[in-house]
């Protein structure tokens, strides 16, 4: 189902000039669904709105040269981040950062995706869903009943059902599956979706993704092709203006780069 709710979301990004809000906005524009955006150089924030994915936002603005920081979306309480990693360990070969070319998709670091939500309605929810350093193939996005990890994608349960009743007295299926995502041969893919719940329903619950079928009614395990994470509450627009981190004294762009060394989007 395409996107049609318009949202706001919130970047930072070093600029030094009019000449980088100009570049920055021109990138934007030609993304499909944006409507507007506004670059603050002082402040150092870019505002966009539109129905574009914040993952295809972030890529356009590296493309220009310059980086990008997500700091929120939608309003207050209606967005949820999740960082996916997997629990499966590899000790017959050495491992190389995710997307090497001719190397192996096997990142350092478990960390192998990253999944932003934010509510545009009280009966949608925009699901942007990217993940790298996995085997290719056709992978099968779900929330979880638990948010319980201490066993990886094998604790979080079966799939979260919503407890949401069909018009004929039945159980509908469950809530939630989201969809799919495709992985191409680097390990990369994404995808975004849109899903009838709202954000509140879902934080505290893990979300999976991985190639299993679960039809058979096998349960999950930490294969190397199944990435887990819990989805917690995220800032909306305006709710984070931290630039510094009170538990490492770090710049938000300290913080970023130790991020990005470790493996994250």
């Amino acid at each position: 189902m395409a996107v049609i709710t318009p949202f706001q979301t919130l970047f930072a990004v070093p600029m030094t000039c009019d000449g980088c809000a100009k570049d920055i906005s021109g990138a934007l524009h030609k993304l499909p669904g944006i409507t507007k955006v506004e670059a603050n150089v002082e402040d150092q924030l870019v505002s966009v709105e539109g129905t574009a994915a914040p993952s295809a936002i972030v890529e356009a603005i590296q493309a220009t040269g310059r980086d990008a920081i997500l700091r929120g979306s939608g309003t207050s309480n209606s967005a949820a981040v999740s960082i996916l990693e997997t629990y499966h360990h590899r000790s017959d070969a050495e491992v190389t950062p995710a997307g090497t070319p001719g190397e192996s998709w096997v990142n350092q670091r478990l960390v192998r995706g990253l999944v932003r939500m934010v509510q545009v309605s009280p009966t949608e929810t925009l699901v942007d869903l990217t993940v790298r350093g996995v085997p290719p193939g056709t992978y099968r996005a779900t929330v979880r009943e638990y948010g319980n990890l201490k066993d990886g994608a094998s604790s979080a349960g079966p799939v979260w059902s919503g407890a949401q009743s069909d018009k004929g007295g039945g159980t509908s299926s469950p809530r939630g599956v989201l969809g799919t995502v495709e992985i191409g041969p680097n390990g990369y893919g994404n995808a975004f979706l849109n899903r009838p719940f709202q954000v509140w329903e879902v934080i505290g619950h893990a979300l999976v993704v991985s190639r299993h079928d679960e039809s058979d009614g096998a349960p999950l395990s930490n294969e190397e092709d199944t990435v887990v994470g819990v989805l917690a509450r995220s800032a909306g627009v305006w709710d984070n203006d931290k630039t510094v981190c009170s538990c490492t004294g770090k710049t938000l762009w300290q913080e970023r780069k130790d991020e990005v060394s470790n493996g994250m989007l």
